[in-house]
């Protein structure tokens, strides 16, 4: 079998395993916390929209060139149903996730040129944990539904070049080992922290901040059993499509 199929078929068969493993953790410890958080923001929208009528009458008596309606159409846009159906794209999005980042860990695993065993796996996936979980986590720690966050692009510029830093050092101490490279790794893990992420002046939210705290930690909790589950089933999945 040739090494592009290898690299294909394992991850597959891993990415469906672990996507479908992590979905059945999920609705055992972050959905729960997800619906209770709805909750909350359903009903500071409720709030929000009582006030609303007083504000047009306002608006209503405003000289025509000082108005500024915003119309919020967020109601309108279609969103799957609570239950089986969004539940499946949930499923279905682990899945593909598991199946994209499988695709990384087998394309290393092949330009490694050596069968990787399954703790060997686990360590690759303990790393894919620290670049893409913990070290994004600390400046932007995950938020249930009902927290407000700063600009979704200025997050994103930030989640990506902190995950990219923190992948170079992480490679810079594991396989160069001198003390330029240990020192240089250092900088580049330490550089986004040092910055600081994107962050809110105010922060008002009805949503507790003890919920806040269990959903971070759910999440972290479930994405290290994505990660590990992922770096061993894709070893071993590689092994045996490419033997």
């Amino acid at each position: 079998m040739s090494v592009f199929r290898s690299i294909v078929f394992s991850a597959v068969v891993a990415g469906c395993l672990v996507g479908a493993a992590v979905t059945a953790a999920q609705l055992f410890s972050t959905v729960p916390l997800i619906l209770k958080a709805e909750t909350y923001e359903r009903g500071s929208t409720d709030a929000a929209a009582k006030t609303a009528p007083a504000a047009h009458e306002h608006a209503d008596r405003q000289p025509a060139d000082h108005q500024h309606v915003d119309h919020d159409h967020g109601s309108d846009a279609w969103e799957p149903k609570d239950g089986w159906q969004r539940n499946s794209f949930t499923a279905a999005a682990n899945i593909l996730t598991a199946i994209g980042f499988a695709l990384l860990l087998s394309g290393i695993y092949a330009l490694r040129g050596q069968p990787v065993s399954w703790h060997e796996g686990v360590l690759w996936g303990l790393a894919g944990f620290a670049v893409f979980t913990i070290a994004p986590g600390l400046g932007l720690p995950p938020e249930p539904p009902g927290v407000p966050a700063a600009a979704l692009e200025a997050r994103q510029i930030w989640w990506i070049a902190t995950a990219a830093a923190t992948a170079a050092g992480l490679g810079l101490f594991v396989f160069k080992r001198t003390v330029w490279a240990a020192v240089l790794g250092f900088c580049l893990i330490v550089a986004p922290h040092v910055i600081g992420a994107p962050q809110l002046a105010d922060r008002h939210t009805d949503v507790p901040e003890a919920l806040s705290h269990q959903f971070a930690v759910a999440v972290t909790l479930t994405s290290f059993l994505f990660w590990v589950l992922l770096g061993s089933l894709t070893s071993v999945a590689y092994r045996r499509f490419s033997a």
